[in-house]
């Protein structure tokens, strides 16, 4: 007779999709919970899984859990649902899924984060007058704060440990070790909260929004505002009405260098009233994301503000999301697990109850349409918040200007008056380094990644070419590889170059660069960001990481260059990506006094994607995009889903494709199947590399076809590897 067990359903980080059952040991059947790691054997070795499910069940032949590692559980039964949802969504094994969303202290096997331990003193024996001064000093302090950590008295008294402890031997203090919580905000001061005045739009949205908050109950919000018009205070009011519910709040940004500004606003305007806010961004060190992710489980935290894997935050109460900046393609992973956060949002409100608000002065295609369908509630804040009127947008023919390196006369000009007048100005170049290559002007040659099919970009500063696909790295070469001539000039501009430009024009102003050469560091974004609300820096070159955002009062001039590398970029959204970004960016200018004025370079001024940007238009340019989807059958009409193979033998991954194409075809209904075809970058990090885009109007059809890639997957050479990517954003 076999009796009736208690079995876990666990999932193991391997690229396997389905669960594994094992048999809850009798001596651990009060101890072990879903959400908990635990070891166990798998095939030949031991291994970590994650607790998924506990049921009862008969199996003679089931393996036993070898130990338990948390004594408390680390993932929320509402993230395991979120996690097994997202799994299925994105056709990827759940146990890297899991361990994807986990900090790194958490995730691996091989635990390297430890939690780390801090002295508290608390008061023992209240009839023991110390004789000295700073004796006395502290044993008062901690009398009246009760209990007291080791790191609190440093900030507070100078070199406390002598007295610390004397007190405790004496026996008027007692110590004990606690756990000691890595705080990011720690050296920092408290922001000055300025609570502004709602204008009646804004007011409108807050009472909507803050409706379906009292009622608990899920709705889609699409908060569409011209920039500048004060966004940001209307997620302030919604996530006060969130905390007075009782529930928490959940805030998503697409980018690290957005969440210095934000995370003060939200600091300012909370924490004097003692809520506890956490971040998580790849910013924090391993240790804080670790620290931050407990105190979330823990239930000690009421607001989180992070980046793209924040979405997956353990937050069990959970009464808002927020998506800022929905329209960016960076809540897109590019990677393993290729998850999109802002639709994971949507999900997990549905599933947990709570409005969602996604908030954008340039929404993307997809959620535009989703509103006019009635998929969103779209709440329109029309105005800017001070009353003034939007920036002048120029649009600058360079077939007609006169250049001058990077820039037009017109450009330079308008630089120098805004450096007169003393106001700050604005410089997007979306392409780092100092040059995107080196040219031999002898032969025509080039020098390219080994790794990668891409020319290598030049990087003076730290004379190094460089892959920014890789990471691969070589020393400038003398002289060309192919003729030997020693005639090797840069070609094209990146902030690099353009950086050394205005050095040269304008040599008595504050310039700094901002992209991810100078602030892979911790902390540059808010150095940065600080400097230019104090003023200290009059003009800013940088990527599409200044054009996002911000609130900089001092900026009255914004300058774009290169547009038309962005806007003949060989993708179907390179339309919306060069109006979202020219709008975006235009929108730092006159933020505070209204007006300001925004030139834009383009050899193609005439293309409707400027020339909307330029009137700050959304609607006409969504009128004069739409079609082009729909014809083509392209999101928001269509679905995509796109495959891509990889290997280190290019005829096997071309053969391997092929075949998997055609098993595809087979079994493809109301589904396209374009290609094979080599990708556009055919081969990256040393791997060749095909793929197969399936597009369908008819998102069950391309579902079902899914559900056969298991067949055609297990039909491949192990040295072939298919990763899939639903609903693709990059298809490079």
């Amino acid at each position: 007779m076999i009796l009736t067990q208690l079995i876990a359903d666990i999932a193991v980080a391997v690229p396997l999709k389905q669960l594994f059952s094992y048999q809850i040991p009798a001596d651990l059947n009060d101890a072990v919970q879903v959400g908990m790691r635990v070891k166990i054997p798998f095939g030949h070795r031991v291994t970590m899984g994650f607790v998924c499910a506990i049921r009862e069940g008969q199996s003679s032949d089931l393996k036993c859990i070898g130990e338990l590692l948390d004594e408390e559980v680390i993932l929320t039964p509402e993230l395991i649902r979120l996690l097994r949802w997202a799994a299925e969504y994105y056709c990827y094994p759940i146990g890297q899924v899991i361990r994807t969303a986990l900090p790194a202290g958490l995730g691996n096997e091989k635990q390297t984060t430890k939690i780390q331990m801090e002295p508290h003193y608390q008061p023992l024996n209240h009839d023991i007058v110390p004789r000295g001064k700073l004796q006395r000093e502290l044993l008062q302090y901690i009398v009246e704060q009760k209990t007291v950590a080791l790191n609190q008295l440093r900030q507070r008294f100078a070199s406390p440990h002598a007295a610390l402890k004397r007190l405790v031997e004496i026996g008027a203090l007692a110590v004990c070790e606690r756990e000691f919580i890595h705080d990011p905000f720690r050296t920092e001061c408290l922001p000055e909260d300025k609570i502004l005045t709602l204008n009646k739009a804004q007011t409108e949205a807050v009472s909507k929004i803050n409706k379906v908050i009292s009622n608990q109950v899920f709705s889609g919000f699409l908060l569409h505002g011209v920039t500048g018009s004060g966004k940001t205070e209307v997620y302030l009011h919604v996530v006060e009405q969130c905390l007075q519910a009782e529930r928490q709040a959940l805030i998503l940004v697409p980018e690290i260098a957005l969440t210095p500004q934000l995370v003060a606003r939200f600091r300012a305007r909370f924490e004097s009233r003692g809520c506890k806010i956490a971040i998580l961004h790849s910013g924090l060190s391993a240790i804080e994301r670790y620290d931050a992710w407990r105190e979330i489980l823990r239930n000690k935290i009421q607001i989180v503000i992070g980046v793209r894997s924040a979405v997956f935050a353990p937050l069990p109460n959970l009464g808002l999301i927020v998506v800022d900046e929905e329209h960016e393609s960076s809540y897109k992973q590019g990677e393993g697990f290729r998850y999109n956060a802002r639709d994971l949002a949507l999900v997990r409100g549905q599933q947990q109850s709570c409005p969602v608000l996604l908030g954008s002065a340039t929404p993307s295609l997809s959620s535009y349409y989703r509103s006019e369908q009635g998929g969103l509630t779209r709440l329109s804040l029309n105005k800017r918040v001070h009353g003034g009127d939007l920036p002048q947008v120029e649009l600058l023919d360079l077939r007609e200007q006169v250049i001058e390196g990077s820039l037009s006369n017109v450009l330079v000009e308008a630089i120098q008056q805004a450096l007169e007048s003393r106001e700050q100005i604005l410089l997007l170049l979306n392409r780092r380094g100092f040059a995107p290559f080196l040219l031999c002007t002898d032969c025509g040659g080039s020098f390219h990644c080994p790794n990668c099919d891409i020319t290598l970009t030049y990087h003076q500063q730290s004379r190094q070419l460089r892959c920014h696909y890789c990471d691969y790295t070589d020393v400038v070469p003398e002289q060309c590889n192919k003729c030997h001539g020693l005639n090797i000039e840069p070609q094209g501009a990146g902030t690099e170059r353009l950086e050394q430009e205005l050095i040269e024009l304008f040599p008595s102003a504050t310039i700094v660069r901002m992209d991810r050469d100078t602030t892979s560091r911790k902390g540059a974004h808010h150095k940065i960001t600080s400097q230019m609300l104090a003023g200290k820096i009059d003009i800013l070159v940088g990527t599409q990481m200044i054009a996002k955002g911000h609130d900089f009062p001092g900026v009255s001039l914004v300058g774009v260059l290169g547009a038309d590398s962005i806007l003949n970029f060989p993708d179907f959204r390179s339309g919306e990506r060069s109006f979202s970004l020219f709008t975006q960016v235009a929108g730092r200018a006159g933020r505070t006094s209204g007006g300001g004025r925004v030139l834009i370079q383009s050899y193609n001024p005439d293309h409707y994607a400027l020339s909307c940007a330029a009137e700050q238009d959304y609607q006409d340019f969504y009128q004069q995009e739409i079609p082009f989807r729909e014809e083509l059958g392209y999101p928001p009409y269509g679905h995509l889903v796109n495959l891509v193979f990889s290997g280190n033998q290019p005829p096997q991954v071309k053969a391997a494709a092929h075949q998997f194409g055609h098993y595809l075809t087979d079994m493809a209904h109301s589904v396209e199947v374009l290609g094979p075809s080599p990708c556009p970058l055919s081969r990256l990090r040393g791997r060749s590399r095909y793929q197969i885009l399936l597009k369908s109007t008819d998102r069950s059809a391309l579902r079902r076809l899914l559900n056969y890639l298991d067949g055609g997957i297990k039909q491949l050479p192990r040295q072939v590897n298919l990763s899939i990517d639903v609903d693709p954003i990059e298809m490079l």
